[in-house]
């Protein structure tokens, strides 16, 4: 028999967004369905690098960016526990003089924002760092840190089960319709009707817009992570390089993690596999900043799925074509450290039809044919 629910709000995807969104929501009194294909935080959400950074993401990222910076600290009141979140600074590095004078811009750039950046010289690196190679020069940003992607998102996921929510894993969204009163869900066994529905379906909300008359250019994209054994610490902070390349950081037992290169899809889409060559690469240039990597054993290699769109920000807020229906996809591998401020600033959209964020950069009518050049002016959307 198929179980029936009626709920305030139905959210697809149960990744960090989806599931700080069911947390937020339910702190406000609404009742949530939130569904996922798989197990909540299993996709992106659980198998990113783990970078908790305001540093690197453009200016209209940092209003919601510096939202979540004053969440991470309180993890532990939030969720029930701390995951792993240390906040060690974000460096990141320059190989070039061209590098060097980008993240220069950057930084008066954004000034403004609060993030306290500090450019750090050739010597400064090795004394305070110890960071050798062929680097010149980087930004230093001291609130910035790491966090344990795979603890982070589950237990949002379980906290929100705790406030309330009802959690639906394993449960795949067939199909979701508009209805005079708001939406119907059918899922694997499951038939849900609700006042408003949230799609954050990660690489797979590309369908579920296009299925509300929204096409976007989403690309899915496969992280490749490497996790070496436990090693005497060494490295103190988050580890960038201008330009990309390479990303490192060590957690209190002493294992490193490293990324940089990108995983072979599979058949399925859905799944991919680490690169031996990728891996191998990954590696050497982490082994060339960092002396106590040459000899490290790798003890583990994981992928996953991300949406990536192309100019690099997410979609969020409310669909141009069907009231009540809010998205929220698309972070191009940065949504770990914003996702728990995404999740509050979905709630205030479902509450108030507005949000004190500033959102607006990131509507899904950007990539409407009427927003192109030569096309009629674009809707606006609140925020």
């Amino acid at each position: 028999m198929t179980r029936r629910i009626d709920c305030d709000v139905a959210i697809i995807g149960g990744g960090l967004v989806g599931s700080s969104a069911a947390l937020a929501l339910r702190g406000m009194g609404f009742s949530v369905t939130l569904l996922d294909k798989g197990f909540c935080g299993a996709q992106a959400s659980g198998v990113n690098y783990g970078g908790v950074r305001r540093q690197g993401r453009p200016p209209e990222q940092l209003p919601l960016s510096q939202r979540s910076h004053a969440i991470w600290p309180r993890l532990q009141q939030l969720i029930g526990i701390d995951g792993e979140f240390l906040r060690s600074g974000h460096l990141k590095l320059a190989r070039t003089p061209e590098d060097m004078a980008s993240l220069e811009r950057y930084a008066a750039e954004v000034a403004a924002f609060g993030l306290d950046l500090e450019l750090v010289g050739h010597n400064q690196l090795s004394e305070r760092f110890g960071i050798g190679g062929d680097v010149i020069g980087g930004s230093h940003c001291p609130g910035d840190g790491h966090a344990n992607p795979r603890l982070v998102s589950t237990a949002f996921a379980a906290a929100a089960r705790r406030a309330g929510a009802e959690v639906l894993e394993n449960t795949r969204v067939i199909g979701a319709l508009a209805t005079s009163g708001g939406f119907a869900l059918e899922a694997e066994g499951v038939a849900i009707t609700s006042r408003t529905l949230i799609n954050s379906a990660g690489a797979w909300a590309d369908s579920f817009a296009a299925a509300f008359g929204e096409t976007v250019p989403l690309e899915r994209t496969y992280p490749s992570m490497i996790v070496t054994e436990p090693l005497d610490p060494f490295l103190t902070v988050n580890i960038g390089i201008e330009g990309g390349g390479i990303y490192a950081r060590q957690v209190a037992r002493g294992n490193v993690v490293v990324g940089g290169e990108r995983a072979a899809p599979l058949a399925d889409p859905d799944y991919s596999r680490p690169r031996s060559d990728g891996a191998l690469t990954i590696m050497q240039r982490a082994s060339e900043l960092f002396g106590p990597l040459r000899h490290a054993q790798a003890i583990r290699f994981w992928s996953g799925t991300e949406a990536t769109m192309p100019d690099r920000n997410p979609v969020i807020g409310p669909s141009a074509t069907t009231p009540g229906l809010i998205h929220a996809f698309g972070f191009s591998g940065a949504g770990f450290q914003i996702a728990p401020g995404v999740g509050e600033v979905l709630a205030e959209l479902v509450r108030d039809g507005e949000t004190s964020t500033p959102i607006a950069p990131f509507s899904i009518t950007r990539f409407s044919p009427a927003s192109q050049p030569g096309g009629a002016p674009s809707p606006t959307t609140t925020g």
